[in-house]
């Protein structure tokens, strides 16, 4: 398999986070890729041979699709060959590009009504620059009709908890936005799908595995403290509850 990370131009970059790119065009077996919960909704277009599933939910997707936070922890079960192109959304993006209430879809699947074009047209093509180039438009063209509802000072709160690796007092962040605290987190939840202290907790647990996955420590309690949990058995049960297993799977 290979797998690409781009970190999209402005304005792009305005609402996409990162572009991933996962393709094998030789593979006649089952491929599973994990997905935990980032803190991030997107938009994910796939070309497979025998389909997509998702696992443990069994659910058969279709080749372009919106999905909302990834709380439990699921797989992408692909049969044959494939390419995978996933827009990581900033979580503030849905309610103004769709008009749906991100909590709603939590763990779950949107598709979009306005997506048929686009479809035609990715059929036709056959070439991961070209798939790139048409979801773009498509997604350009949603930001531009709807730039005016976004909201940028939710958008700068998401960028402050990334900044801190979620470690950043909640209370400092709407201080410093001129929020009070429960406007903030009415606000914040009702654009993102999380509360500001779910998606803190999302942002500590991405960046602890991070930090276990490539080997950046010298102790498990290297990666408890530098990143902010009580102790070690309070970062233990975050990360099996996001992932199903515990730390020292991903250590070996």
């Amino acid at each position: 398999m290979s797998f690409q990370e781009i970190i999209p131009d402005e304005p792009l970059s305005l609402f996409v986070k990162n572009i991933w790119i996962f393709e094998d065009d030789k593979n006649p077996d089952i491929t599973r890729l994990p997905f935990f919960a980032d803190g991030h909704p997107g938009l994910l277009f796939h070309k497979i041979d025998r389909g997509l599933t998702v696992i443990p939910h069994l659910k058969e997707m279709p080749d372009l699709f919106i999905y909302g936070q990834t709380i439990t922890p699921i797989e992408l079960e692909i049969k044959g060959s494939y390419t995978v192109i996933v827009y990581q959304l900033y979580p503030f993006v849905l309610k103004s590009f769709y008009e749906i209430e991100p909590q709603r879809i939590n763990d779950n699947c949107y598709i979009p009504e306005d997506t048929e074009e686009v479809m035609n047209n990715l059929r036709i093509v056959n070439d991961p620059h070209k798939y790139r180039q048409l979801i773009e438009s498509y997604l350009l063209r949603n930001f531009e009709k709807k730039k005016d509802n976004l909201d940028f000072k939710i958008r700068r709160a998401l960028g402050m908890i990334i900044a801190g690796n979620g470690t950043e007092f909640i209370g400092h962040i709407a201080q410093e936005l001129d929020f009070n605290i429960r406007t903030f987190e009415r606000r914040f939840l009702a654009e993102t799908g999380l509360s500001p202290k779910q998606f803190s907790r999302i942002i500590q647990f991405q960046t602890s595995l991070q930090q276990l996955t490539s080997k950046d420590y010298n102790k498990l309690s290297d990666i408890v403290y530098e990143n902010g949990f009580s102790d070690q058995s309070h970062f233990i049960r975050v990360f099996k509850a996001f992932t199903g297993k515990t730390p020292k799977y991903y250590s070996s």
